[in-house]
């Protein structure tokens, strides 16, 4: 019997081809999955250099792409203008509109570079050509922006969600404003990132974003919803370290292979994925490190936070194998008096901290590894140089 949708008549092979259409708009992505693929995936066979051993290359990574950074945050605050003044400048308050320092912007300058990288394989060219050439060239520029204000609207929304005082040395945006002024500049951020998105008129790489998109929300869901169980389960830190930090990073670094030409399922591709995924798991273990190790005035924000808010990284799960009894301080995510100045003082006496670097310095090298899979040029040593960036960073 034909089917019927509204008021027309719709042959049963019509239905059958638009029920399948329906399940593949949206496709749900299974974090443990995705981890592991990546994590069987071995590049070491390409290893150009070692991040223990060698000395860093003697590019500025920041340099290479400053002409492109420089006019990032007016570019992005024009796409962020809003009938609500309130709105507007929640929204732009870490683009230069307000007192907080803009950021490092270590998102945009990877995807920059991994544009460049990721191009000359694909240029019939020479090895000197600089940049993607014309509309190429200007879609990864947009797709860095896009992967800023992405990064920005989680960090809005975080500190709504941790009830955080200060970000990037200034209030947090929900202190100048309110709560729900912080929540609606995060999500317009992700609406004008996502108008940006579809402007690049590259499906696959909007499908790509989108999954960076899911991730955080996931993340944030583990964080919430965790057991105490999956807090001593250094898996479980790693699974939702990815969501949180490495995710953005990997699909951005995809999008920028894609967007310079290569196929999804590619080696190239994969290997931009491949830098993403470790170089954001090395940079969130040291800033976690950082958490122990550093202060406020350096990070931007309260030392010690993580545990405060009754979190479990990398140190402290590394200090529990070597001290049982800091299990139940983990599971009861350090809620009673005295519990975070007790852990804090465990990890300290505990190899943690010295594991911890060496988790930082295992993902730091398999990024590189994937790095070197690129054909050498200066935008492979800018991403190179980063690795070693990101270990050494104190901030």
């Amino acid at each position: 019997m034909p089917d019927t949708v509204g008021r027309r008549t719709v042959a049963p092979c019509a239905v059958t081809t638009m029920k399948q259409e329906r399940e593949q708009v949206v496709q749900v992505s299974r974090t443990e999955e995705t981890v592991h693929a990546l994590n069987s995936i071995r590049l070491d066979r390409h290893r150009c250099h070692s991040i223990s051993t060698d000395a860093p290359p003697d590019v500025d990574p920041f340099a290479l792409v400053k002409d492109l950074l420089d006019p990032l945050s007016m570019v992005v605050r024009e796409q962020l203008t809003a009938e609500s003044g309130t709105l507007g400048n929640a929204a732009q308050h870490f683009f230069g509109s307000g007192k907080a320092r803009e950021g490092k912007r270590v998102r945009p300058v990877i995807v920059l570079l991994m544009g460049q990288g990721t191009a000359l394989l694909s240029s019939t060219g020479s090895d000197e050509q600089a940049y993607p050439a014309g509309d190429t060239f200007a879609k990864q520029v947009q797709l860095a922006s896009i992967t800023e204000m992405i990064h920005t609207a989680s960090l809005i929304h975080d500190d709504v969600l941790d009830a955080a005082d200060t970000r990037r040395g200034d209030s947090a945006v929900h202190k100048l404003y309110s709560s729900r002024a912080a929540v609606l500049s995060g999500d317009f951020l992700l609406a004008r990132a996502s108008v940006a998105l579809a402007r690049l008129e590259n499906t696959q790489v909007v499908r790509e974003m989108a999954k960076s998109l899911e991730a955080l929300v996931q993340g944030e869901i583990m964080q919430l919803k965790s057991t105490a169980e999956e807090r001593l389960s250094m898996e479980y830190y790693l699974s939702k370290s990815y969501c949180k930090t490495a995710s953005l990073m990997a699909y951005s670094c995809k999008s920028a292979a894609l967007l310079s030409g290569h196929a999804v399922g590619s080696e190239v591709t994969l290997a931009a994925e491949k830098y993403g995924y470790h170089f954001g798991l090395a940079f969130q273990v040291i800033d976690d490190l950082l958490d122990f190790t550093g202060t406020s005035e350096t990070l931007g924000k309260p030392g010690l936070q993580d545990m405060s808010l009754g979190l479990s990284t990398a140190p402290v799960l590394y200090a529990a194998e070597e001290h049982p009894e800091l299990q139940a301080l983990i599971a009861r995510k350090f809620s009673d008096s005295g519990d975070v100045s007790t852990a804090c003082d465990i990890v300290m006496r505990s190899q943690g901290l010295q594991k911890t670097k060496e988790l930082a310095t295992f993902h730091a090298q398999a990024a590189v590894d994937a790095c070197c899979s690129l054909p050498a040029s200066e935008a492979r040593d800018g991403l190179i140089r980063l690795c070693h960036v990101v270990l050494s960073r104190s901030s």
